[in-house]
């Protein structure tokens, strides 16, 4: 077993000895540190909302301690953020409350789903705080995005441990392990559509994976905001939203099913048939709206790694959809007077 002793970067680096001083009193929060903080802060005081619904709602106690750790950690990210905003007399966004919230609304997912939940908030939550983490100059300000990231980390390591352990999800696909370096000499290895098409390279099959399972997900979650919500604008952008996450699941999964790899299947019977909304308008469209934003991020990625043209183009079409799905959403929430701004540059001129 590998020991902490083992995992430990400084028995590899050597330490550093600089006079630099980052401290809090002589570094001022710059863009970049207000930004992630104030991203930081929406994300978490919607999840706080959510899962204390979720919390009335459960009874494996397995997935509940998942909840209950989920929640524990957003409520500590939300009293160290404020710390740092109060700190700097930044103010604190308005996010969300239990005005947002109605713990008293019956069970609209099952239990199984909310495992299922805290794993794509994770991935969502991880994104942000690790690309936060080479941005970030000040040192206090960068060790709470690392400490929000290995958080997150242990708490994903016991999703993924109950997941598997309670057979909700597939095993992950296995392909033949190489029998030496074989280098790439012939363009039809770009090819997706006409002539010779090869077999899927690892790294496209983890992300159409990936993108499978956090699309199924999505799909669920949107299932019963669409069920609830009360105004028909946000209920026809759910429908939209629906429908063409339900299109790309089908073509990812058609792409790995054409080579007998089995993908993550579609959840929507963990969604109940209640009607009766626990949460506002306001934080689904924000929920969805964010999550949505946040599959760019993951697309993009997709999109790095795959060499094959007719996946590239799966995802340049899912990339316009989200766009304009996005787009849509904010202007619902401008309309509203529900979209709270994030800090900007001055205004010259």
């Amino acid at each position: 077993m590998t020991t902490d002793k083992a995992l430990n970067p400084m028995n590899v680096m050597k330490p550093q000895n600089l006079s630099i001083h980052t401290s809090s009193e002589t570094q001022p929060l710059s863009t970049f540190e207000i930004g992630k903080l104030w991203a930081t802060y929406m994300g978490n005081s919607m999840s706080i909302q959510i899962l204390d619904y979720f919390l009335q709602h459960c009874d494996d106690e397995d997935i509940r301690l998942l909840l209950e750790n989920g929640l524990a950690l957003s409520k500590d990210f939300i009293q160290r953020l404020e710390g740092f905003l109060k700190q700097e007399d930044f103010p604190i966004p308005k996010g969300f409350s239990k005005d947002d919230v109605n713990l008293g609304a019956p069970r609209l997912y099952e239990d199984e789903f909310y495992a299922h939940y805290l794993k794509y908030a994770a991935k969502a939550g991880m994104s942000l705080y690790a690309v936060a983490v080479p941005l970030i100059m000040r040192e206090d300000i960068r060790e709470f995005f690392i400490y929000c990231n290995k958080c997150t980390t242990v708490l994903l390591g016991q999703i993924n441990n109950v997941l598997v352990e309670k057979k909700f999800i597939v095993k992950p696909p296995m392909i033949p392990t190489p029998k030496g370096i074989d280098n790439i000499d012939d363009q039809s290895y770009l090819n997706g559509f006409l002539k010779d098409v090869r077999p899927l390279q690892a790294l496209e099959i983890i992300h159409l994976w990936d993108n499978v399972e956090n699309n199924t997900t999505s799909k669920a979650l949107l299932l019963g905001f669409h069920q609830i919500v009360k105004d028909q604008k946000i209920k026809a952008l759910f429908n939209r939203g629906l429908n063409m996450t339900e299109k790309a699941v089908k073509q990812y999964q058609e792409k790995l099913h054409s080579e007998q790899i089995q993908a993550p299947s579609f959840l929507d019977h963990l969604v109940t048939t209640s009607t009766y909304p626990p949460f506002s308008d306001k934080i689904m469209l924000f929920h969805k709206v964010d999550m949505f934003a946040m599959k760019v991020r993951s697309f993009g990625n997709s999109l790095a790694v795959t060499a094959r043209r007719d996946i590239d183009m799966l995802y340049i079409r899912t990339l316009v959809n989200i766009g304009l799905f996005v787009d849509d959403g904010i202007n619902i929430l401008i309309d509203k007077g529900w979209f709270e701004s994030p800090p900007k540059a001055f205004e010259r001129g």
